[in-house]
Formats: C-alpha cells, sequence, structure tokens
C-alpha cells in the first residue's frame, strides 16, 4: 500500500515532470530525457528516494511499454507506411542483427574484461549488445511527434514502423541469451543457433499470427459495438491491445509484436465511431505511461555505482552510434538504390535508445546473472548518452542533410470531427487586400464548392452567415467538397 508520504513524493514528481518539459521545449531538450535525469535526482544518489525492486520495475516497464507501442500503432498510417514497408521490417529484423553481431564482437574483442570484473564469454558480449540493439519506439514517437519533424523521402514513416516493430526482435534475443546464461545445461553451438533460430521463429510467426486475427476480429467487434460514454469506447479499444498480447504470449509468441500489428490494423482499417476521442485518450496514456517509466527506472539508476563502468559504457555507445548502427543500416538498405545516401544516413543517426534496452537490461538483473547489475549500468549510460547527443541534434541533422521541410500549419476543426468524405479542410486568415471589394462573407466571391464552417475572431468562434463583416485577421475553417447548388 501506498503510504500518504510516497503518494505525495510521487504527485510531487510527476507535478515537477510536467512542468520541467516547458523548460525542454525551450531548450530543445527531449522530454523523456528531462524525466530520466529527474528521476535520478529523486532517487538514492540524489535526495535519497530508495527504489531497488528490479521485478516491480520490469513488471511496470512492460505494461508501460504495451500502452505505447499499441498507441502508436494506432496512429500509423498504412498509406504512408506502405512505401518503405520493406525498410522498416528489414530495418527492424536484420538491421538489429546486425547491430547486435557488430556490437557483440566488438564488446568482446576490447572491453569484455573491464564489465564486471570477469571476462566475458563472446556470447556474453552478444547478450549486452542484443539489450542495446533497438531504437526506442517510445523516444523515436516523443522526439519526431513532439518536434514536428517533417521528413522528405517517406522517412519519417519508416523510422516509425523500424522503431515500432524492432523492440520484439531485440527482446526476443535478449530472452534466448539469457537463458543460455541462466542455466547450468552445457550445449553445443550448433545446437544453440539451432534452439535459438527455432524460438526466434515461434515467436514472430505466432505473434504474427495473433496479431493479424485479433485486429482484423476486433473491426467486426468495434463497428458493431456503439457506446455512448467516449471514455469506455477508448478503454475497449486498448483492451483488444492487451488481449493481443496475453494471447500470444500464452501460444510463446511475441506480445509486442501481436499488439503492434493488431493496433495498425485498428488504426486503418476499422472505421472506429469515436476517432478523435479515442486518439486523444491514446495520446494521454502515452505520455502518462511515458512519464512513469522513465521517472521509474531514473530511480533505479545509481550514478555513484556508474563511475566504474563509464569507460567501457562510453566507448561502447561511441562505437554503436558512429558505426554498428550506420554500418547495419547502409547493408540493410544496400538493395535500396533510390533511396539517397543522404536519407540512409539520417536513418543510421535515428538509433535512439531509451527505456526500451533500460527495461531489456532488467531481464539479467532479475535473472540473477553475475555482473547483471553492471550490464545494466552500461545500458543506462548508453540510453543517456544518445538520448543527449542524438535526441538535441535530430531537427540540425535533418536540416544539414536538407531531408526536412516546414509542413502546413494543421487544420483547426474546433474539437468537431469531419468524415473525411465530406471533403478537405482547410485554414484561411482574412487580409486586408482582400476586403477591397466590401467586408462582408458574400463579398469573398469564394469559388463553387466551397463552404466556410467556422469563423474565428480572436477567442470568440462566429457561425457565419452572408452578411457577417469580416476583419483582417479573421480565422476561417472552410471546406471544399461537393455541393448541389
Amino acid at each position: 500500500m501506498l503510504s500518504d508520504q510516497l503518494l505525495l513524493l510521487a504527485s510531487l514528481l510527476v507535478f515537477a515532470a510536467v512542468l520541467i518539459t516547458k523548460v525542454g521545449a525551450r531548450l530543445g531538450a527531449p522530454s523523456l530525457l528531462l524525466f530520466l535525469i529527474l528521476g535520478m535526482v529523486a532517487g538514492a544518489d540524489g535526495l535519497g528516494l530508495e527504489f531497488g525492486r528490479y521485478e516491480i520495475a520490469e513488471s511496470i516497464g512492460h505494461f508501460a511499454m504495451t500502452v505505447i507501442l499499441f498507441a502508436g500503432g494506432l496512429e500509423t498510417s498504412l498509406s504512408e507506411t506502405k512505401p518503405v514497408i520493406r525498410q522498416g521490417v528489414l530495418l527492424s529484423t536484420v538491421g538489429i542483427i546486425l547491430t547486435t553481431a557488430f556490437t557483440g564482437i566488438f564488446i568482446y574483442l576490447t572491453v569484455g574484461n573491464s564489465i564486471g570484473g570477469v571476462a566475458l564469454t563472446f556470447l556474453g558480449s552478444l547478450m549486452i549488445a542484443a539489450i542495446m540493439s533497438s531504437t526506442d519506439s517510445a523516444s523515436v514517437f516523443s522526439i519526431l511527434r513532439g518536434k514536428n519533424l517533417n521528413l522528405r523521402e517517406n522517412l519519417g514513416p519508416m523510422l516509425e514502423l523500424e522503431s515500432g516493430s524492432n523492440d520484439p526482435m531485440a527482446f526476443v534475443l535478449t530472452i534466448i541469451l539469457v537463458g543460455v546464461f541462466s542455466t547450468d545445461v552445457q550445449i553445443g553451438s550448433g545446437a544453440l543457433l539451432l534452439k535459438g533460430a527455432g524460438i526466434l521463429m515461434v515467436q514472430l510467426v505466432v505473434g504474427l499470427a495473433i496479431g493479424l486475427l485479433v485486429g482484423y476480429l476486433s473491426k467486426w467487434v468495434l463497428e458493431k459495438v456503439d457506446l455512448e460514454n467516449v471514455s469506455l469506447y477508448a478503454i475497449m479499444v486498448f483492451s483488444i491491445g492487451f488481449l493481443a498480447n496475453a494471447l500470444a504470449s500464452i501460444l510463446h509468441g511475441n506480445g509486442l509484436l501481436s499488439l503492434y500489428i493488431a493496433a495498425v490494423i485498428i488504426g486503418n482499417q476499422v472505421q472506429l465511431k469515436h476517432r478523435r476521442d479515442v486518439l486523444k485518450f491514446s495520446d494521454a496514456m502515452t505520455w502518462v505511461m511515458q512519464l512513469m517509466m522513465f521517472l521509474m527506472l531514473g530511480l533505479l539508476a545509481r550514478p555513484s555505482h556508474m563511475l566504474r563502468i563509464l569507460g567501457p559504457a562510453l566507448l561502447i555507445g561511441l562505437f554503436m552510434l558512429f558505426f554498428a548502427r550506420p554500418m547495419a543500416v547502409y547493408l540493410t538498405l544496400l538493395p535500396f538504390r533510390k533511396m539517397s545516401f543522404r536519407a540512409k544516413t539520417f536513418v543510421s543517426w535515428v538509433g535512439l535508445k531509451g527505456a526500451g534496452p533500460i527495461l531489456f537490461a532488467l531481464t539479467p538483473v532479475v535473472a540473477g546473472l553475475e555482473g547483471a547489475t553492471d550490464i545494466f549500468n552500461i545500458v543506462f549510460v548508453i540510453s543517456l548518452l544518445s538520448l543527449i547527443l542524438q535526441g538535441f541534434s535530430l531537427p540540425i541533422v535533418a536540416r544539414w542533410l536538407k531531408l526536412s521541410y516546414d509542413a502546413d500549419p494543421q487544420v483547426e476543426t474546433f474539437g468537431m470531427e469531419i468524415p473525411e468524405e465530406m471533403g478537405m479542410l482547410r485554414d484561411h486568415t482574412v487580409l486586408e487586400e482582400e476586403l477591397g471589394d466590401g467586408k462582408t462573407l458574400r463579398d469573398l466571391h469564394l469559388p463553387h464548392g466551397i463552404r466556410v464552417m467556422m469563423v474565428r475572431r480572436g477567442e470568440r468562434f462566429l457561425v457565419p452567415h452572408g452578411s457577417m463583416e469580416l476583419l483582417p485577421g479573421d480565422h476561417l475553417m472552410i471546406i471544399l467538397g461537393e455541393s448541389d447548388d
């Protein structure tokens, strides 16, 4: 049970985390990085809040990741993702394997003896590399969407697809390698390779099958059921993601992959009755889970314990940022000749680490492996390094490579949900010169098929009519569609 004092402290932490995003926005710092640092400041080496329950942290973290991945899948547009789906899938599978291989070899040949005071075997080095191999979905979604980073060559959808779908591969590799170290049974490398490949295949096939099954079955349910309570409808949508995750896990499949596939189907194939409200609920849940997870992982961190592994951690982190990730990306995307070198370079820089790798690093700790705490500290340092270097610089690198552009202003719908079949929405601000022939809405002589639906004047919302007198700066919401007159 939460004590009153602990509840007070938790509420103050959350309040401070929300306020600190304002500072982050001015500095261009990723909000998730600030949440992580705030947790460290409040932790045992800072304000003295002790939190060392790794099992609880792992459970809460996986639940949070479930919500974040499902929310990301709901907002993934298949029409935008379809042209780059092969690149995204290859990056989330082959790219993960190559990153793990390059990093594992580097760890084994260079710093293997400096971790945990014991000499790591080659498989032990691969285990550490697998933990760090994925691009963190929470970090990528937050930075790309939070900074409104608009990218050319369909890079945005491809990067979101990769980050949303590569956690399952990294997690499976981590589980397999941790399982090898947590058993006393000695098996040959050939048998180990076959066993690992079999587990990986079952995880991916079952996860994909359950995701498709649950996703398409939910289409029938969600389109038939109409709840007047919008909040309950949104909760029902999210319960489907939890169902996909649980079913796949019970059948030895990958639950994260399953729920992501189901979410993509729901977001693109289902005519959700309260889509706008569901997505608002999804966005709120994502922020709650990200805030909770990063604060919690920050509380687990002990900066004083990280000093002895700081050298190896920085060495591994820099190798991943400047060699392992770029080489994995260039080799994986080699068949795609039409994709520019600039685009591949940017993809190689978006190898953001974050809560995902830190969460996976809890697996060997919970399993009780020797040196697991040092592994956790190494992954934590590398994630901080990635969030600082890559999180701050993504917009700068995108502009330097001439891959970013300014998007059209978001259409103001005044909270209304407009069916797509009604037409396209556009914003228009009335200019002084447009009122030369008259000051009423009728005097604008709008083309056929265009209707003004709402006028915003300062903080006031006005219902338009032909004799309404317009003023410079009035904000018009217009709809372009077919008309019967």
